[in-house]
C-alpha cells in the first residue's frame, strides 16, 4: 500500500512538473487545459492522479525560477508596469491587480486582469466609451467569499502589447475577495500603492513574486 502510494504521488507530481512546462513554455493560460494536455502526453488516464491547482501552481514558480528567472523578472516588470498606467487611468473604480501577474507566474500570453467597483458595469462601459476604446463584454464566473458563485460582467481591450481583463464587481465586494480558484481562499488583490512596491522590488533585484 505505502508503495502504491508512493508511486500515485511521483505520478501527481510528474503531472505538476508538465502542467508547469506547457504553461511556460507553451503559454497554455489555464489550469484545466494544461491538466487535460499534460495527461494526454503522459499517458495518463486516472483523473484521481491529477494535481490540484495548487500544486500546479508551485511547479511553475519552481520551473520559472530554474528555467526562466532572468526572463521572468523582465515579463513581470513589463506587465506590472503595464498594469500601474492602467489602474492609474482607471482610478475613479478603485482597481485592485488580481492573477498571474500579481502572483508573479505570468506566462507568455497572460493578460493584465483588474478587479474594478462600480454601482453598475454600465459605468465602466461609458467610461470606456467616453475615451474612445474599443472593448468586448463578456462574463466571468466566480466564487464569491460567502461560497455562492456568481457571473460577473468583464470588459476587455488591448493596452499597447498586452491585453486587459476588467471584471466589474460591486461596491460591497471591495471588503471582501471572491475566491481564489487556485487554493479556494480569498483572493490576493493589490492596489496602486502594492504594485508600485512590487516593481521597487523587482529593480532591485529582489525576489520577483
Amino acid at each position: 500500500m505505502a508503495h502504491h502510494r508512493r508511486d500515485a504521488q511521483r505520478v501527481r507530481i510528474l503531472l505538476a512538473q508538465e502542467c508547469a512546462r506547457l504553461m511556460a513554455d507553451e503559454g497554455i493560460p489555464d489550469f484545466r487545459t494544461a491538466k487535460r494536455k499534460a495527461a494526454l502526453r503522459l499517458a495518463i488516464a486516472n483523473k484521481a492522479l491529477l494535481p490540484d491547482n495548487r500544486e500546479i501552481e508551485q511547479a511553475l514558480f519552481n520551473h520559472q525560477r530554474l528555467f526562466h528567472a532572468d526572463r521572468q523578472a523582465l515579463r513581470l516588470r513589463d506587465l506590472r508596469e503595464a498594469a500601474l498606467d492602467a489602474m492609474r487611468f482607471l482610478a475613479r473604480f478603485r482597481p485592485r491587480l488580481v492573477g498571474s501577474v500579481l502572483s508573479g507566474t505570468a506566462g507568455p500570453s497572460a493578460d493584465i486582469q483588474l478587479h474594478l467597483f462600480a454601482d453598475t458595469p454600465q459605468e465602466v462601459a461609458l467610461f470606456l466609451m467616453e475615451h474612445r476604446i474599443p472593448f468586448k463584454a463578456a462574463d466571468h464566473r466566480l466564487k464569491l467569499s460567502n461560497g455562492d458563485s456568481a457571473c460577473l460582467p468583464v470588459f476587455r481591450f488591448g493596452m499597447g502589447n498586452h491585453d486587459l481583463n476588467l471584471t466589474v464587481l460591486t461596491p460591497l465586494s471591495e471588503r471582501e475577495a471572491p475566491l481564489s480558484p487556485v487554493d479556494g481562499r480569498p483572493m490576493r488583490r493589490a492596489g496602486l500603492a502594492e504594485v508600485q512596491a512590487l516593481l521597487a522590488r523587482l529593480d532591485r533585484d529582489e525576489d520577483p513574486v
